[in-house]
């Protein structure tokens, strides 16, 4: 086929694909069921737009939910229109807010170069300090209220402000008492030039609102919006767009499933996939055709969804478009029963294993809890095969690590007194020393000199004559000259590759290695290499520190970690009543909300499966006499009870 990649690219999509990547003005909700190329729709609609404006300076906004789903787009954009991707700013919810705050936050009092607390740790180290000046200054607090710190994460995610606080928790006899709390470790955070990761999209929100010029300087910088999976945006996030839109702009392109919603947890509702066509005026394109799974898993799906109410009227049911298929008819459902947990996972991972190398890549087991995959992945492992839990790792295992992104934080901010105490515990266990935190900060008091350069001084008398004098001559260098952060990193990483190349192997340090590499060379590919060193450390805070799995590894997952995943072949466990649906859901009602929610999160497990599903269920979990799953009763692949 001759054309441009994006020629090539538009020839190969729907009449319905292309009416919706070519919408000119006003807004537009795509129900985009699973497997429908959503994706490619999206990344086609934002190449359009760009090859459409070639002599034009404009900027795309296009805004999903992981760092994985905006690196894909932004490969695809750059893939299809060479030259133009600069153009493109494709980013999650939270890199946007944090991008605008760089920007504009100093009106907030925030400098560019704030730091981002994304850990229960040192978010708990910022309250223990904000309570510990809060009571120095006389103020009713005490080191006990550090208990109000998931209350104020709970206010946060629905914009709740500290002087909004006490007139919000009306209900709470201490409403006084938290709001004064709230307050000082918003204070505290503020000495600190840091945020908190529900911080980000809050003070995006309070910028926008304050300071309306700055909402109208996105919308005509950025003259076209893209949402990706809008059904898994919560209140806040919504909030924040319609703030920033205003009454005229309506430029906003929202690709969504209401069958796909399963974070209601987090605020996601069907309520918002209604407010935006109301609020938006939004036009309303579906694509129901399935290009992922074989005929009997759309039809099983079909079957499933319609139980719900909370869909949109008219919602077509999903169609198969998967023409090529690689195993015969008989396998692409299989259902399995077994007399308990044990067996299931047994035979489960016997079945895997006899699948062989070049199948377990591509082979994913979902569970609806994490007790379910460690019993399975455990049952793996004494088959000897290759498997790992996915979940979000938001520090790093290794001492080495830990210290290494403490080394580059203390650069940018010298007078951080907890995290030198982190460089310091991370650096005493790599080099199996004891320089006290304390002595450290004395010194730098007394001298006047930066706690970094003091602990230098320090370590290197510890260490002299052994490697790891060289990394310490590495970080001086670093701290003489941030702007050759970039090779002096790579030095430093140089050095840990060596120590992985001895016969004591640490899987945590080859795991971090692994993973730092990944998130650099993602960043230097979309964020450029040259990226400053804020900039650097505040996505490093942002992105999750797993590496990608080694080929030829099983992956086991949580539904809510599957989403957006797709596998040749998917194991689904645990498809009993009190398992999936939960007890939790049970108890509240066979019509209930999260009874729905139960459901969906089994309609997005067996829309991952590219050619082979197999369901599984044990008579007896914990012990206790279990029925089949609903779920398979209304798939129609069980009878009642």
């Amino acid at each position: 086929m001759n054309g441009t990649p994006l020629d090539i690219a538009l020839a190969k999509l729907t009449d319905i694909q292309r009416e919706a990547v070519k919408w000119d003005q006003g807004a537009m909700l795509v129900l985009a069921g699973p497997g429908s190329g959503k994706t490619q729709v999206l990344t086609c609609r934002i190449a359009h737009l760009l090859n459409d404006s070639r002599e034009d300076n404009f900027r795309v906004l296009a805004l999903t939910f992981t760092n994985k789903a905006a690196d894909e787009m932004k490969r695809r954009v750059a893939t299809f229109v060479p030259g133009l991707e600069e153009r493109a700013n494709i980013g999650t919810f939270h890199s946007f807010c944090g991008q605008v705050l760089r920007q504009h936050g100093v009106h907030l009092g925030i400098k560019p170069d704030f730091t981002i607390y994304a850990q229960d740790d040192d978010r708990r180290a910022v309250m223990e300090d904000a309570l510990a000046r809060a009571a120095f200054e006389g103020k009713a607090v005490s080191s006990d209220d550090i208990r109000y710190l998931k209350l104020i994460d709970q206010m946060k995610a629905p914009l709740i402000e500290p002087q909004d606080a006490e007139a919000r928790l009306s209900h709470l006899a201490e409403r006084e008492r938290v709001a004064l709390v709230y307050q000082a470790y918003e204070e505290e955070l503020r000495r600190l030039n840091a945020l908190d990761f529900n911080s980000l999209i809050l003070e995006a929100h309070r910028l926008v609102t304050t300071y309306p010029a700055i909402a109208a300087r996105y919308k005509r910088s950025h003259p076209y919006w893209l949402l990706d999976e809008f059904q898994d945006t919560n209140d806040a996030q919504y909030r924040l767009i319609r703030a920033m839109a205003g009454d005229e702009f309506h430029n906003v392109f929202a690709v969504a499933d209401d069958d796909q919603i399963i974070y209601q947890w987090n605020g996601a509702s069907f309520r918002q996939i209604q407010r935006l066509r109301a609020d938006f005026s939004a036009q309303l394109i579906q694509l129901p055709t399935n290009y992922r799974c074989p005929p009997a898993i759309v039809e099983a799906a079909n079957h499933l969804v319609v139980y719900n109410v909370q869909r949109t009227e008219a919602k077509k049911p999903l169609i198969a478009g998967k023409i090529a298929l690689k195993y015969p008819e008989s396998e692409h459902i299989q259902v399995r029963e077994f007399e308990s947990e044990e067996d299931e996972a047994e035979a489960i991972a016997q079945e895997i294993a006899a699948r062989g190398f070049d199948q377990w890549g591509q082979i994913t087991v979902l569970a609806r809890t994490r007790a379910l995959l460690e019993r399975m992945h455990k049952a793996l492992q004494a088959k000897n095969v290759p498997a790992v839990i996915a979940q979000r790792r938001d520090d790093f295992l290794s001492p080495e690590f830990r210290w290494l992104a403490a080394c580059l934080a203390q650069i940018l901010r010298p007078l951080d007194r907890r995290n030198i105490n982190v460089l310091m515990e991370a650096f005493n266990r790599m080099a199996e020393i004891e320089i006290a935190v304390d002595q450290i900060m004395s010194e730098a008091e007394a001298t006047g000199e930066g706690y970094l350069s003091v602990w230098l001084q320090a370590a290197r008398a510890e260490v002299a004559a052994s490697p790891k004098e060289n990394l310490l001559d590495l970080i001086r260098q670093l701290a003489a000259d941030p702007s050759a952060a970039r090779k002096l990193i790579n030095d430093v990483l140089n050095v840990f590759d060596s120590a992985l190349s001895d016969e004591q192997t640490d899987p945590d340090l080859a795991e971090d290695l692994a993973a730092w590499r990944e998130i650099s060379r993602d960043m230097a590919r979309h964020l450029g290499r040259n990226i400053p060193l804020d900039q650097f450390l505040q996505q490093l805070q942002l992105r999750s520190k797993e590496p990608s799995p080694q080929p030829g590894t099983v992956t086991l997952m949580t539904v809510h970690g599957a989403k957006g995943r797709e596998f040749d072949i998917v194991y689904v466990i645990g498809l009993a009543e009190d398992i999936m649906p939960s007890y939790q859901s049970r108890q509240k009602g066979d019509n209930s909300p999260e009874m729905e929610e139960e459901r969906r999160n089994c309609f997005v497990a067996i829309t991952r499966a590219k050619e082979s599903l197999i369901l599984s269920r044990a008579n007896r979990y914990r012990g206790w006499q279990k029925q089949p799953s609903r779920f398979l009763v209304e798939m129609e692949l069980a009878d009642s009870a």
